[in-house]
C-alpha cells in the first residue's frame, strides 16, 4: 500500500523524536509531485551531533521490520554520508542524513559564490556542495519542531546571484575540456573523448541553471532539465545526444563530437550572458 501524505507526516514526526534529528524534508519527485508509482521515497534526516543511531535503527526495524538497518554517519562516503534503505508497507523509503550545520555552512558559501564539486559513489561530476542547500529549497518540510528548516528554506528559495555569476564563470573549464579532448583524436581514445565531454555538458547545464536562478543538485536529468530551461542553446538536449552517439575509435566521428560540444559551449556562455543581462 503506498505511503500517503499523512503517513509520511508521522513517520517524519517519529523520526524528529530521534535526539539529535532536526528535522525531515520529503525530497525527489515525491516532492515535486512527479512520481511514479515505481519511485522511491526520499526523507532527508536534518541531524546534528550526536545522532542517536541506536535509537534510529530501532525506529528503522519497527517501520521497515526486523532486516532495516541504519548506517552511522560517514558510512556512506563523504558527502552522501549515510541512511537507510528500507521498505515500509512494500514501498522503497530512503533515509538519507544530512548533517544541517554543514548544510548552514554551504548556503553561507553559495551566498558569496564559492562553490566545487566533490567526489562520492553515485556521482560522476561529484556533489555540489551548494546542493545541501538546494534540496532544502525543493524539498517539502514534513518536520520542522523548531522551526530551523524552514527559516533556511525560505532563504535558499531565492538563488544567490553571487553563486549564479560563479558557475557561469566556471565554463573557463568547459572550453578547456575542448581543447584536452581534441588531444585524444589521434589515439582514438573514445573513452577519454567521452569523460571530457560528460563533465563539459555537466557544467554547462550548471551554468545553465544558475543563470536561470535554478537549483540543478543532480547529474540524472540535467540534461533535460537544461534544455528546457527559456533561453537556452536551441535543442540542447538533443545537440548532447548527437555528440555521444558519435563517439567510438574513429578520429572523424571523435571530432565531430568534440566540435558539437565545442559550439554549445559558446552558445552556452551566450545564454547565459543573455539571461544574467
Amino acid at each position: 500500500m503506498a505511503l500517503t501524505d499523512s503517513d509520511l507526516i508521522g513517520l517524519a514526526d517519529r523520526l524528529a523524536s530521534v535526539p539529535g534529528v532536526v528535522g525531515v524534508v520529503l525530497g525527489g519527485s515525491r516532492a515535486r509531485r512527479t512520481h511514479a508509482p515505481d519511485s522511491d521515497t526520499d526523507l532527508g534526516i536534518y541531524y546534528r551531533s550526536p545522532l542517536d543511531t541506536g535509537r534510529l535503527g530501532e525506529l528503522a526495524e519497527a517501520v521497515g521490520g526486523p532486516g532495516a538497518r541504519v548506517t552511522a554517519p560517514g558510512e556512506w562516503g563523504p558527502w552522501v554520508d549515510g541512511g537507510g534503505w528500507l521498505r515500509i508497507n512494500g514501498e522503497p523509503v530512503d533515509w538519507i542524513y544530512r548533517d544541517l550545520d554543514r548544510v548552514h555552512r554551504c548556503w553561507a558559501d553559495a551566498e558569496k559564490g564559492r562553490y566545487a564539486f566533490h567526489a562520492q559513489v553515485g556521482h560522476p561530476l561529484g556533489v555540489p556542495d551548494f546542493a545541501y542547500p538546494g534540496e532544502l529549497a525543493l524539498g517539502r518540510i514534513l518536520s520542522d519542531p523548531a522551526g530551523e528548516l524552514v527559516t533556511l528554506q525560505r532563504r535558499a528559495r531565492s538563488f544567490p546571484r553571487p553563486l549564479a555569476d560563479a558557475l557561469v564563470t566556471g565554463l573557463w573549464e568547459a572550453d578547456f575540456l575542448v581543447g584536452i579532448a581534441r588531444k585524444a583524436v589521434s589515439r582514438g581514445d573514445s573513452a577519454y573523448v567521452a569523460g571530457c565531454l560528460f563533465r563539459l555538458v555537466e557544467l554547462c547545464a550548471h551554468a545553465l541553471h544558475g543563470a536561470a536562478g535554478k537549483w540543478l543538485i543532480n547529474e540524472k536529468g540535467a540534461v533535460a532539465a537544461a534544455g528546457s530551461l527559456p533561453g537556452a542553446p536551441d535543442r540542447f538536449q538533443a545537440r548532447v545526444d548527437a555528440a555521444f552517439a558519435a563517439l567510438n575509435s574513429d578520429p572523424l566521428h571523435l571530432t565531430l563530437a568534440i566540435d558539437i560540444a565545442a559550439d554549445l559551449v559558446l552558445e552556452t556562455s551566450d545564454a547565459c550572458a543573455m539571461m544574467l543581462r
